[in-house]
């Protein structure tokens, strides 16, 4: 499977939707992970940058797989975005969440205390469970 390949394929919907349970499941893991990683003194902003970017992105495919739209395996967070407003969903109120796809890749191998700003983790916390909950209540739906 190349990257450029979707990861939903048209199956049925009930396959789709389960699928985005499980994605669901798995963002709920990584914030539980946020969580656990306010501590700056036991917990690099790289690592926990890392698991905040891998929150959102799980959310995001949960919710594109929740309306049967297929989506590429990439970790590019504004193109997830894009496609839920092709889609007609109202996305504003998480697009500033695109900033973390830079801890998807780019400060995996790099401190990311030299290149970026200090994140207020309690605020980040709050910010991947709001986007966990709208995907939550629309999988619900």
């Amino acid at each position: 499977m190349s990257l450029d390949e979707p990861c939903v394929k048209g199956g049925s919907y009930m396959i789709e939707l389960e699928h985005a349970r499980q994605l669901l499941t798995m963002a709920g893991k990584d914030l539980a992970a946020l969580k656990a990683m306010t501590d700056r003194d036991s917990f690099a902003e790289e690592i926990f940058g890392f698991h905040a970017q891998q929150a959102i992105e799980k959310c995001l495919k949960a919710w594109l797989s929740a309306l049967s739209v297929q989506y590429p395996l990439r970790h590019d967070l504004a193109e997830l975005l894009g496609l839920l407003n092709k889609q007609g969903r109202d996305t504003s109120a998480f697009k500033h969440l695109i900033s973390y796809t830079d801890y998807a890749v780019a400060f995996r191998y790099e401190q990311a205390e030299d290149v970026a700003p200090q994140l207020d983790r309690p605020a980040v916390c709050a910010e991947v469970q709001q986007l966990y909950d709208h995907v939550q209540k629309v999988i619900e739906q």
